[in-house]
C-alpha cells in the first residue's frame, strides 16, 4: 500500500474493514480515507513512528504542515485533518492506542452529513419488488426480504444483524436482542410485516440453506454459514436498485431511513436514541435535520403564506 511498517499496514487493513462493515461507507469515501492515512503513515515512518499507537499531536501537525508547504488546497487539508482525527479516535476506542493523539488537532468544523434516506413509498417499492421476485419459496429471496424488513423495522447496524442468532429472537414480544458497540446489549422491537418475513425465512428458507456447520446464526449465506456483512451490503444495494429513481443506499442508509421514519411519525429523540443504540443524544439529533428539511419542503408546498 505504501512505504511504511507492517504495524501500519495491519492497522490500516483493520480500519478499512471497520469503514466498510460498520460504517458502510462508499468505496469512493473509503478509498479517500485510506489514501489520506497512507500519506500519514509514510510521513510518520520518516519520523520513526513505526506503530500507529505511538502517534502524537506533534507528528500529526508535522504531517499537515508538510502538506501545506506543498500547496495543498484548504479543502484537502480540512479533509485530511478530519480523516486523521477520526482515525486516532478509533485507535483509542478500540484499544489500539492509549490516547487519542488527534483530539487537539485543530480543523474546520465539519458539517455532519447523512446518506440519503428512502421515503416510505420507496421502501414499500423495495419490499414489493422482492415479494414479486420470489419464486417457489426461494430461500435467498425469503432471506433477503427478512433482512430488508428487519433493517427497516429496527434500524440496527449491519454488524448487529449478521451477528444475531435465532435464540436472540423473542417472537412472542416481537423483539430482537443485539450486541452493539462496546459490547452493549439492547432489545429492539419489530412489527408484524418483519415478523411475517422472519417466520417465512425460518420455516421455509433457512432449512434449505442450513448445513451441519450453520450453528445458531439467524441469517445464512449461500453456502450455509453465517452471512457476511459485505453480502448484506450487496443485497441491499441490489434490492434498492430495483426501485426506479430511489437513491442508492446500503444497510447504513436503511438505518437512517428507519430513524427518519420514526421521527416523521412522531417518535421522540430519546426513544430513537435507545432504538439505534447511540451513546450520545447528540448523535441522534443529526436525524432531526433530515426531518426538518422534509417539513420545510411540505410547508413551502402547502402553506398559503409560504
Amino acid at each position: 500500500m505504501g512505504d511504511f511498517s507492517e504495524a501500519w499496514a495491519r492497522t490500516l487493513a483493520d480500519y478499512e474493514r471497520h469503514l466498510c462493515e460498520e460504517r458502510d461507507l462508499s468505496e469512493h469515501t473509503i478509498r479517500a480515507y485510506l489514501t489520506d492515512l497512507a500519506s500519514l503513515a509514510e510521513h510518520a515512518t520518516l519520523l520513526h513512528v513505526a506503530d500507529p499507537a505511538d502517534l502524537t499531536i506533534r507528528t500529526l501537525r508535522s504531517w499537515l504542515a508538510n502538506l501545506q508547504t506543498r500547496g495543498r488546497a484548504r479543502t484537502t487539508m480540512a479533509r485530511r485533518s478530519t480523516a486523521a482525527r477520526v482515525f486516532t479516535a478509533w485507535l483509542e476506542r478500540t484499544g489500539r492506542a492509549t490516547r487519542d493523539a488527534g483530539a487537539l488537532l485543530a480543523a474546520p468544523k465539519a458539517h455532519r452529513t447523512l446518506p440519503p434516506a428512502l421515503n416510505q413509498a420507496d421502501m414499500r417499492g423495495v419490499v414489493e419488488a422482492i415479494v414479486e421476485s420470489i419464486e417457489e419459496d426461494s430461500p435467498t429471496g425469503l432471506r433477503d426480504l427478512a433482512i430488508i424488513e428487519m433493517l427497516w423495522a429496527t434500524g440496527v447496524r449491519v454488524g448487529e444483524l449478521v451477528g444475531a442468532d435465532i435464540d436472540d429472537l423473542d417472537p412472542s414480544r416481537r423483539v430482537l436482542r443485539v450486541l452493539g458497540k462496546g459490547s452493549k446489549e439492547r432489545m429492539v422491537p419489530y412489527g408484524v410485516p418483519a415478523a411475517d418475513a422472519l417466520t417465512a425465512w425460518l420455516e421455509r428458507g433457512r432449512p434449505a440453506l442450513a448445513v451441519a456447520g450453520s450453528g445458531p446464526a439467524l441469517f445464512l449465506g449461500a453456502r450455509g454459514g453465517r452471512i457476511d456483512a459485505r453480502v448484506v451490503r450487496r443485497i441491499v444495494h441490489e434490492r434498492v436498485a430495483a426501485v426506479p429513481d430511489a437513491p442508492d443506499v446500503g444497510p447504513h442508509g436503511l438505518r437512517h431511513t428507519a430513524a427518519t421514519h420514526l421521527l416523521e411519525g412522531g417518535a421522540d429523540l430519546r426513544s430513537v436514541q435507545e432504538l439505534l443504540g447511540h451513546a450520545s443524544m447528540g448523535t441522534t439529533q443529526i436525524y432531526t435535520h433530515v426531518s426538518a428539511d422534509r417539513l420545510r419542503a411540505a410547508f413551502t408546498q402547502a402553506h398559503p403564506r409560504a
